[in-house]
């Protein structure tokens, strides 16, 4: 069946920052096995150009925007690029001209009921993207952005009916029609239903928008609402304006399974604010939207202003992009909060993979290297996923599928403890060389194994290793000592 996944696009207001490059290695590492596993796959990302925190952003430093968006989002390009994302489709909603007919396209079939203008005042975070009401503030800030000034807003814009979708929501959230992983965001998602859903703006005074982004179609006044805009991205990187033949095949086909990956801080725009645009325009839903946690730095958000960012090139250049996706990938849940800084990095890196995977695979392809006369022959066990592992990922446990492979390590570190094959191979008699021979073939079999398994969270050492096995001999140390 098709497969259709999504990250989110991320403003271009600055470099990006761990959370996501987590977001891109989950994403990617799930559209990898599912591909492995032989998965019609098609995986997109891109940037979102047309906020209005990218235009301030350039304003501060004196640039274009067009010119200040373009630059960044080549950071994303890189970040990407450094850690072997292997995406479909990049798209940039501020220069692709697939986007903007296709913005217009949704919102030409949007119903007219749902879709009204009214003076409105209130107060919007700039680093949301959102007009915010009481009920979403702590203390009245914003709980995503504490100590950030609100700016208050008085003018007239468009809304969206999202009121008249409050039951239909509900119903299709709970019965998993429209299904959010983990658990608890799907409570949380209910919670918000219960608790009574608003109208929300989806435009914003061309004068606001400082003249950048999609015009509402036939009222150039207006602008429209950067969620509207960037949430249409799904689609119109498919070509829904033109209802082109991947829109065809990977979001409208009854068969089409479309998986939106993304941050919890978000959960909301896409498991609410985005279904109900798509029932309202007629246009099918998203099968499943996955919300991770955020990564934390000693115990706490990270911040600029708290001087714990921590960098994911500089991490990348310290320890490499497959050792960074190690750590994103295993140290931690999938959904939940969880803590990277450069102790624990170095840590992991020297017990998991210098100790462990690495010399796991020194080890044992040394020894094939000198005793065995050719290269083992592959098996299907060891180039077929088990379904324990495929089943991790399907649930998208990235941890936990982690785990399975690197208990394989330490089970194959075990065996070859307890079976010392490199000690009987030179000491033992023909009958014990010819057993401890067996043993180096069965160890070879098991690194293979490892390798299919490891694919799809650290390809290029997966791929080291199964070269390793085929040309039957020691490669390069894979983790060098920091």
């Amino acid at each position: 069946m098709p497969r259709f996944i999504s990250t989110a696009i991320p403003y271009v207001n600055a470099q990006p920052h761990l959370g996501h490059a987590l977001e891109y290695v989950q994403a990617d590492a799930y559209a990898r096995a599912l591909r492995q596993a032989g998965e019609d796959v098609f995986f997109l990302t891109g940037t979102d150009d047309n906020a209005l925190k990218n235009v301030l952003a350039a304003e501060k430093v004196g640039k274009g925007i067009a010119e200040y968006v373009a630059e960044n989002a080549e950071h994303f390009v890189d970040l990407d690029r450094k850690l072997d994302v292997g995406y479909d489709d990049f798209i940039r909603t501020s220069s692709d001209p697939r986007h903007r007919p296709g913005v217009e396209k949704l919102w030409k079939a949007t119903k007219s009921e749902d879709l009204y203008k009214k003076n409105y005042h209130g107060y919007y975070c700039v680093g949301c993207e959102e007009f915010k009401t009481e009920k979403d503030l702590v203390n009245s800030e914003c709980p995503e952005h504490p100590g950030r000034a609100l700016e208050e807003v008085a003018e007239e814009n468009y809304f969206f009916r999202l009121s008249a979708y409050q039951d239909q929501l509900q119903r299709l959230v709970e019965s998993d029609m429209l299904r959010i992983v983990p658990e608890s965001r799907k409570n949380e998602t209910i919670a918000f239903i219960k608790g009574g859903l608003e109208d929300f703006s989806v435009s914003r005074s061309a004068l606001r928008a400082k003249g950048w982004g999609v015009p509402v179609p036939g009222d150039p006044d207006q602008y429209l609402y950067v969620w509207y805009d960037a949430l249409a991205n799904y689609i119109t990187a498919l070509d829904y304006a033109n209802e082109g033949e991947k829109y065809q095949i990977y979001w409208a086909a009854a068969d089409a399974v479309k998986v939106h990956m993304i941050g919890k801080g978000i959960n909301r725009f896409h498991t609410l604010y985005w279904p109900a645009m798509l029932l309202s325009a007629g246009v099918p839903l998203p099968s499943t939207v996955f919300v991770h946690g955020y990564i934390t730095s000693g115990g706490q958000k990270m911040s600029k202003t708290l001087g714990n960012v921590v960098d994911p090139a500089s991490l990348i250049e310290r320890y490499g992009s497959e050792a960074v996706r190690y750590f994103l990938l295993r140290h931690g849940s999938s959904t939940e909060d969880f803590d990277i800084t450069d102790e624990k990095c170095r840590e992991w890196y020297t017990a998991h993979l210098t100790n462990g995977l690495g010399n796991l695979v020194a080890r044992v392809m040394k020894l094939a290297e000198e005793h065995l006369p050719h290269p083992i022959a592959l098996t299907e066990a060891d180039e077929v996923f088990d379904s324990a592992f495929l089943e991790r990922i399907e649930a998208f446990r990235f941890n936990d599928a982690l785990d399975f492979v690197f208990e394989k390590v330490g089970a194959a570190d075990a065996r070859m403890a307890e079976q010392k094959p490199y000690a009987l191979i030179k000491s033992g008699d023909a009958v014990e060389r010819e057993a401890a021979r067996k043993e180096i073939e069965a160890l070879v079999h098991e690194l293979a194994a490892i390798a299919t398994h490891l694919t799809p969270a650290m390809p290029r050492t997966a791929a080291a290793i199964l070269s390793a096995v085929r040309k039957n001999e020691k490669p390069e140390n894979l983790f060098p000592r920091l």
